[in-house]
């Protein structure tokens, strides 16, 4: 006579008592006004053998790098009283929900019961959702180029059976329950929305009911001494660089009209100038492209202005780059210069604008190295290569003077660049534990000082030098009538700022650590 183990008898038990063969039908309670369903998870029964995951997988027919609900490993006390603890979450079904503000194409939806949807046909792939959620919800599925999340198996509950993660946890942790969205805000869910290494609820007021075992001592996640760079994102690294570049540049082909209507004698801008600025932002607009799952949707990345920022970038750089063209044909026609003053006022301020919502896009609450003021302060000190830039081809066409006036501005821009990347360095060799987010904050400061450190010392250094140095180089040179010198110290200080501007805006994507669930081996294809 075989015996079965406890766990096998106690799944055996559930299978024999349902009276649906598997079906697990329960009465889905009818929401009334203000109420939505959620999940609660009791952590107190939860044994973490992750069957709620495979589950969750078999049923939506995920890859095995797919994972839509996730298990989470973490430790309390010290040794001899230690208690292991787990967390099964998927999708929270927030009340405000970042993903939905954040998604440009309008991909996500939250349904009249509360559950919040993806729209797969109408996604890009490009991802702004799984940086946006503080748990990382979302998830990139490489096999079909789009992001993929759990939508409480919504189909499931409309015929009266549960999820399937509710249906395969042998313990019974998971379960459907209706909940009160004002009362749950207002009164309970500081108490019991929280839970170990979660952010913090008010991000976006998840609606997932805890009930938490008893324990002692420090909680640690048990994948703490695992710490990986983040993904590359090649293309916007070159994307972000190359528009900035694009926007510091044509910031001195304004200056320098300016200083022709009041009459200066400066050489003015052309159509040769400006098509040296308007390629950068053109080929920057082609490589962010190059970073959607679905390219070839790019445009439908404009359909939510009202909340995303990447919508917002999206418009302003495509106006701005299309701006610089018509520029450049007012140039080639001879047009008057009040009519191309007015116009590079108008496509200034578009672009200026368009940095800012770029800068914007990774101040998200679900990454903290990002979200903060120096991100913008450094996208537009980056524009200090397009003034180099600008003042290199001006040397070529022989206005000296005019190039002794951008270097001015150029020393202007490279030295506040400087002191923006000097203030993050110092910001994280004397990072405080009281900083909000610390512990992510901190990781990013191992990564850069451990697995980073000879590139973060290279950018500064390379920065003083392309930024501050060969500038002041070439001030002095042509000042003496050293052209061809000027000229040679202008050309390296361009090469070398963009390689400077490319290599910190590597780090800045390598070294951020987001938010998410503590204790993830499995956590399967987030970014």
């Amino acid at each position: 006579m075989s015996h079965n183990t406890p766990l096998e008898s106690f799944i055996n038990y559930k299978a024999n008592t349902n009276k649906q063969c598997g079906n697990y039908k329960i009465d889905i309670p009818t929401l009334k006004e203000n109420e939505q369903y959620r999940f609660h998870f009791d952590m107190s029964v939860c044994i973490g053998c992750h069957c709620c995951e495979v589950a969750c997988n078999e049923q939506n027919n995920n890859p095995s790098d797919v994972k839509w609900r996730r298990v989470g490993e973490m430790e309390a006390g010290e040794f001899p009283k230690v208690k292991q603890l787990f967390n099964s979450m998927s999708c929270n079904h927030c009340i405000d929900p970042e993903c939905l503000r954040g998604c440009p194409t309008n991909s996500y939806i939250k349904i009249d019961n509360g559950i919040v949807v993806h729209n797969d046909d109408s996604c890009i792939g490009c991802q702004y959702c799984t940086w946006n959620c503080p748990y990382e919800v979302p998830v990139f599925n490489k096999e079909r180029s789009i992001v993929t999340k759990c939508n409480m198996c919504h189909e499931k509950l409309a015929v009266g059976q549960t999820p399937a993660c509710v249906q395969a946890c042998p313990a019974g942790a998971i379960q459907i329950e209706v909940v009160d969205k004002d009362r749950w805000i207002t009164n309970d869910i500081n108490h019991q929305g929280v839970a170990p290494h979660l952010p913090d609820v008010s991000i976006s007021k998840p609606t997932t009911r805890y009930t938490l075992p008893n324990f002692e001592g420090e909680v640690k996640a048990m994948d703490e001494h695992i710490l990986k760079p983040a993904h590359s994102e090649l293309p916007l690294v070159l994307m972000t660089v190359l528009t900035q570049l694009s926007v510091g540049g044509f910031f001195a082909l304004f200056f320098g009209e300016i200083a022709k209507f009041l009459g200066f004698n400066l050489a003015s801008p052309n159509f040769i100038l400006t098509l040296a600025i308007l390629i950068p932002s053109a080929v920057g607009l082609i490589f962010s492209a190059l970073h959607l799952g679905r390219p070839i949707f790019a445009l439908s990345a404009m359909k939510n202005l009202k909340t995303s920022w990447l919508s917002r970038e999206a418009v302003a750089l495509g106006a701005y780059t299309i701006g610089l063209g018509l520029i450049g044909a007012l140039y080639f026609v001879k047009a008057h210069e009040i009519l191309l003053l007015i116009s590079q006022f108008i496509v200034l301020v578009v672009g200026v604008y368009g940095i800012y919502a770029q800068s914007m896009i990774y101040r998200v609450k679900a990454r903290a190295s990002w979200n903060r003021q120096s991100t913008t302060n450094r996208f537009f000190g980056s524009g200090y290569v397009g003034f180099l830039l600008v003042a290199l081809m001006m040397l070529d066409m022989g206005a000296d003077r005019s190039v002794m006036v951008i270097l001015a501005l150029t020393l202007l821009f490279g030295f506040l660049q400087i002191s923006f990347v000097f203030k993050e360095i110092l910001f994280y060799k004397y990072l405080n534990k009281n900083e909000p987010n610390f512990y992510q904050l901190n990781r990013t400061k191992i990564l850069l000082e451990k697995n980073f450190l000879n590139m973060k010392n290279i950018r500064f250094v390379s920065l003083v030098i392309f930024a501050l140095i060969l500038p002041i180089m070439a001030i002095v040179f042509v000042a003496s009538f050293k052209f061809e010198y000027a000229f040679m110290a202008l050309m390296i200080a361009v090469i070398g700022g963009i390689f400077s501007e490319l290599l910190g805006r590597y780090l800045f994507f390598r070294t951020v650590v987001p938010t998410s669930l503590a204790g993830n081996f499995f956590m399967g294809n987030q970014r």
